[in-house]
């Protein structure tokens, strides 16, 4: 019996700690071959000035496509710029196991994913952390990267002051009046925005700085200007970066490796000190074993066994 799922479902299953994990190992298959994975496939909706995207995946345990619409607009409506359907199937047979809202599973796992990197490449300790970006994502990203890192101060900004104020006291945080003013300092930057033009300049990054470089995820899109992506760039895949990140494409910059061959010790570490971009575009991996973990748990409070 397939089963449908709506987000307050998803949410009740999807827990940050094991999803951290789940996606660390998603990463390093991916890397390895592990996984069969085409690039996206993208249509844009001329009408709203969207996208929708099409991400199919096979695992050595489910077959998964995701749609996905990415609508500036919706935030004026008061909807999530990003909405997603996924469908989970059988990988062996086809079957269609579970039909799920995976608006809030992409916000997690997307912000899962930068955890899995924060936690790579950033020393321990306590982190000052800059989000560029007010919305579903600078929550998310909070969360994960508070599971992976004591966290000493949040920094939020965004073009909204009235969404920077409300992100700022529901994941105690302190707004900043300017992006600059966000990242001075910080050790740790994530830009979670709809950026069509470059929001973050290297000159502001501080020497050894991580970046979490989520947005941006069309040939001409950018949240980074050129200075920045001068530095190491890591990506969750490479081949994604090199034909889908505007930052990448358009800055001329050569990705470095990809988190899982860092992960799995087959690529260095980058030295100490350096400044390293993390470009991630979300891969559809990711979101298979995100769904996963929902429809295993949600079989089991059916009594029923994965």
């Amino acid at each position: 019996m397939t089963l449908h799922l709506s987000e307050a479902d998803v949410r009740r299953h999807l827990r940050l700690e094991p999803l951290i994990g789940a996606v660390r190992e998603a990463l390093v298959d991916l890397s390895a071959g592990r996984v069969l994975q085409p690039l996206r496939l993208t249509m844009d909706l001329p009408a709203e000035g969207g996208v929708l995207f099409v991400k199919p995946v096979l695992t050595r345990e489910v077959l998964a496509t995701k749609l996905i619409t990415q609508i500036p607009g919706n935030a004026a409506r008061g909807l999530p710029t990003m909405l997603a359907t996924l469908v989970l199937m059988d990988a062996t047979t086809g079957r269609t196991l579970a039909i799920m809202d995976a608006t809030w599973l992409t916000a997690l796992r997307t912000a899962a994913a930068s955890a899995v990197a924060a936690d790579c490449l950033t020393s321990p300790g306590p982190k000052v952390i800059a989000l560029l970006g007010s919305g579903t994502l600078a929550r998310t990203h909070a969360a994960a990267l508070r599971a992976v890192r004591p966290v000493s101060e949040i920094r939020i900004w965004s073009r909204d002051p009235a969404n920077v104020e409300k992100c700022s006291f529901e994941i105690n945080g302190r707004p900043s009046r300017t992006a600059e003013q966000a990242v001075h300092g910080a050790d740790i930057v994530c830009t979670v925005t709809n950026a069509r033009e470059p929001v973050l300049k290297g000159a502001w990054l501080k020497p050894g700085a991580f970046v979490a470089a989520v947005g941006a995820p069309r040939p001409a899109w950018r949240e980074l200007d050129d200075e920045a992506m001068k530095n190491v760039v890591i990506a969750d895949s490479r081949a994604a970066a090199e034909q889908e990140s505007g930052d990448v494409i358009l800055s001329g910059a050569a990705v470095s490796a990809e988190i899982g061959e860092i992960l799995a010790a087959s690529r260095p570490r980058p030295a100490p000190g350096a400044t390293v971009i993390f470009k991630a575009l979300g891969q559809a991996v990711e979101d298979a074993v995100a769904a996963r973990l929902v429809y295993e748990a949600a079989l089991c409070e059916q009594g029923s066994v994965p």
